[in-house]
């Protein structure tokens, strides 16, 4: 098991930005695909965006232009700089590995929208 830790969320209101920070053990961050989930309340767990391991990134629609992920390989961390943001973009905001397997979910990071 990777154990994950993300941090970096808060309470913004509409049309600010965050940024996200995902710390992963080993070195999965440069040989894997790696994805940013979230779950907003009373929904199911859903994909953000993915990077690749040669560094491609590619995003729900709901995010494009708005959401940029990146990675730093060194620190085996992973980012989500989110701008413009809107209420519906309130959620538990988790990383992991895309396509999403059996590897335990992180505590996550709260992010909260007001409008």
């Amino acid at each position: 098991q990777v154990q994950l830790v993300e941090s970096g969320g808060g309470l913004v209101q509409a049309g600010g930005s965050l940024r996200l920070s995902c710390a992963a053990s080993g070195s999965v961050v440069r040989i894997n695909d790696m994805a940013w989930y979230r779950q907003a309340p009373g929904k199911q767990r859903a994909l953000v965006g993915v990077i690749t391991s040669g560094g491609r990134t590619h995003y729900v629609d709901s995010v494009k232009g708005r959401f940029t992920i990146s990675r730093d390989v060194a620190k085996s961390a992973l980012y989500l700089q989110m701008s413009s943001l809107k209420p519906e973009d309130t959620a538990v905001y988790y990383c992991n590995f895309f396509p999403y397997g059996s590897n335990s979910w992180g505590q996550g990071t709260q992010v909260t929208v007001s409008s």
